[in-house]
């Protein structure tokens, strides 16, 4: 593929219904590292939505009775496909959302995982046989639950991974028999555009997937059209709480933000610690909602770790995304790079201190540590999305459990250590989804249950999870009395 500036640029069509189109609505896909057009695509617009919602109507039935093998079929068949796109698809992801490819191309490997454990899961849809006679009423009878999909899914995806997260929203739905419509994040259309020339090849009945990238106006009517029976929102807190409200009916499933926190004891493997945590506060220029923003050191190892950190910080290499070298590169737009300059600058006059870091270049800014920080700065209590990552000292391991959970978010949290009865203390009294055992809040396996709580979401990703909500039960009761 070549992107460069003096050669065509690759145009992608929507694709809508099953079919590919091209609107009168073009758009240009920016890299925020070279600032130069990559991508070529087009908004779809109001006839296009209304084509996309019918088509996924029309075909609800024939979803909802495809057989388990043939969903598992294509599920695995869209893997097959990605594994043999797998270059191409990391090259997309790292021009247009400026991930380093290295990254970009891990992301792939997982989408990967992602559609063979729904193809697996497809097979143990739930089900039960339930004897109805606990009661005197139930004499003679018995009960069969069945569960059936919900309807059309709505799907909203952020930029920050543009196939993985698309493909937790996808997958479940082909496995739970689906319908669904995907709008992608404006800034990182492509690879979903691409995803839909593999899924083309499959023999997923037309209709089935609609991918429409769409102004706020048009989409938002994923929200709010009751032809849609389920809102899968992958994004910011206010934006998916927002659509919450206006949902109607429909069931809703949130994954929204966090400020991650990490609490590294004193009995801890410091040197491992230190080096997943800088993966875990850089990554991806820190763009991830399990993003390792608040981290808590035993003071008796505070210094060890510190030195470690930096170290590991001194070793990233910043430069273009698609350097196969680059560890580090831009965040998704000088917008947020401004931002995250102006709470950094705020949080220093309040007394906090830049240990490393701390200048922006334009989308770049710099992998920053800071300390003496306090919980009502917003690089502490708002989730930072950004590779910034406060390092403070503790003491008194409950009370850094309650630092934690003295947050609006509850994602993830990571803890080093190696006592049983700190990790069952922390099980119980930590606010979070989950909570992660010698490695960073960052970590993430696609089959786990992944989703917070507060205002870090409302249910749970993972295939099995996702599935088991684009499902509805529906109870079968049938009287013997008369059968000789």
């Amino acid at each position: 593929m070549n992107t460069a500036q003096t050669s065509e640029i690759p145009h992608f069509p929507i694709y809508v219904g099953g079919e590919f189109k091209t609107t009168e609505q073009p758009v240009k896909i920016i890299s925020s590292y070279s600032n130069l057009c990559v991508f070529q695509t087009c908004l779809g617009g109001q006839a296009e939505f209304e084509q996309a919602v019918q088509a996924a109507c029309a075909v609800q039935t024939t979803m909802r009775d495809l057989p388990i093998f043939q969903r598992a079929q294509i599920l695995m068949k869209i893997a097959d496909l990605l594994r043999s796109e797998r270059e191409k698809m990391g090259l997309i992801i790292s021009l247009e959302a400026s991930k380093p490819l290295k990254t970009a191309l891990a992301e792939v490997d997982r989408s990967i995982q992602t559609f063979i454990i729904s193809a697996e899961e497809c097979k143990r849809l739930p089900g039960e046989v339930m004897s109805i006679d606990w009661i005197e009423a139930g004499a003679n009878k018995d009960a069969i639950v069945k569960y059936f999909p919900v309807g059309v899914v709505a799907g909203i995806a952020p930029f920050n991974f543009p196939l993985n997260l698309v493909s937790h929203k996808v997958a479940p739905a082909i496995a739970a028999g689906c319908p669904i419509i995907l709008k992608p994040a404006s800034k990182t259309p492509i690879a979903s555009l691409f995803l839909a020339q593999l899924i083309d090849q499959t023999s997923l009945p037309k209709g089935a997937f609609s991918v429409l990238p769409m102004n706020r106006k048009t989409g938002n009517q994923l929200v709010t059209d009751p032809r849609l029976n389920l809102l899968s929102f992958t994004g910011s807190p206010d934006i998916g709480w927002e659509m919450k409200k206006n949902a109607g009916k429909k069931k809703v499933i949130l994954e929204l933000g966090g400020n991650a926190g990490l609490i590294v004891e004193q009995d801890a493997n410091i040197e491992r610690a230190a080096s997943k945590a800088v993966t875990g506060a850089f990554a991806y220029a820190g763009q991830t909602c399990i993003h390792t923003q608040r981290i808590y050191v035993h003071n008796d190892c505070f210094n060890k770790f510190l030195d470690l950190f930096k170290q590991g910080l001194s070793t990233l290499k910043i430069g273009a995304p698609e350097d196969p070298e680059t560890d580090f590169s831009a965040m998704i737009d000088e917008k947020n790079a401004m931002r995250i300059e102006a709470w950094v600058n705020e949080a220093v006059s309040a007394g906090a201190e830049v240990i490393a870091g701390g200048t922006r270049k334009g989308n770049i800014y710099s992998p920053t540590i800071l300390t003496n920080t306090r919980q009502e700065m917003k690089v502490c209590s708002l989730e930072a999305f950004a590779p910034i990552v406060i390092i403070e000292k503790f003491t008194n391991f409950k009370q850094t459990i309650s630092a934690i959970n003295d947050s609006d978010f509850g994602l993830q949290t990571g803890i080093f250590t190696h006592d049983n009865r700190k990790i069952h203390y922390a099980f119980q009294n930590l606010d979070v989804g989950g909570i992660i055992i010698n490695d960073v809040p960052t970590f993430r396996a696609d089959h786990m249950p992944y989703g917070g709580v507060k205002d870090s979401g409302l249910g749970r990703e993972g295939p099995k999870y996702a599935i088991h909500d684009m499902l509805e039960a529906k109870v079968l009761v049938t009287d013997h009395t008369d059968c000789l």
